[in-house]
């Protein structure tokens, strides 16, 4: 197994076991499932948010340590904890409330072994967290989700998020960045 799955597995079994946490897993990971399987360094997690920031930050990094020197007031200012898990970084997004209900609802599960699951995001999610991101990589990865999900996609329902996030950010490039990828399939 390799080493970014084996990590995935750990943070299942803190999130879900330890602290019982919904969770999904965002980023290389989920675009294997989805999209055009590409080598990914890291492990990209999105956790409900049911516990206080300060909690939260305390808790996840007495466990697993911080890649900041400040990870409450780093966690503050971007909803992030980034956190390094057997020589595997790992990047823990506290998804927003009024979008985590509609995330985790549509979140799958997926055996990686036998008795051993992760869950993954929709294809959709996936999307509209690439979008939000906007970084190339990310660009080509909803491309990529596009091409292999085509009309099984919800396009509705990524392009209701994707102008919700647009108009909170005053950022049209986010609806942009699906819309121009929809445009090529």
């Amino acid at each position: 197994m390799n080493p970014q799955i084996q990590t995935a597995l750990i943070m299942h079994d803190f999130f879900v076991e330890d602290l019982k946490l919904e969770y999904a897993i965002i980023g290389g990971i989920a675009l294997q499932f989805w999209g055009e399987p590409r080598f990914t360094q890291d492990v990209d997690i999105t956790i409900r948010d049911r516990l206080d920031i300060a909690d939260l930050v305390k808790v996840t990094t007495e466990a697993f340590g911080s890649r900041v020197s400040d990870p409450y007031q780093f966690a503050k200012a971007t909803r992030m904890i980034l956190l390094n898990v057997e020589n595997v970084d790992v990047d823990v997004a506290i998804a927003l409330r009024s979008y985590e209900e509609f995330l985790f609802k549509r979140s799958q599960p997926f055996e990686v072994e036998p008795g051993k699951e992760i869950f993954i995001c929709s294809a959709e999610d996936l999307i509209i967290h690439k979008a939000l991101a906007g970084r190339p990589q990310d660009l080509a990865d909803i491309q990529s989700i596009i091409y292999r999900q085509g009309d099984n996609l919800e396009v509705r329902y990524i392009r209701s998020w994707l102008t919700d996030f647009s108009n909170a950010l005053a950022d049209d490039s986010i609806l942009d960045r699906f819309e121009q990828a929809w445009a090529k399939k």
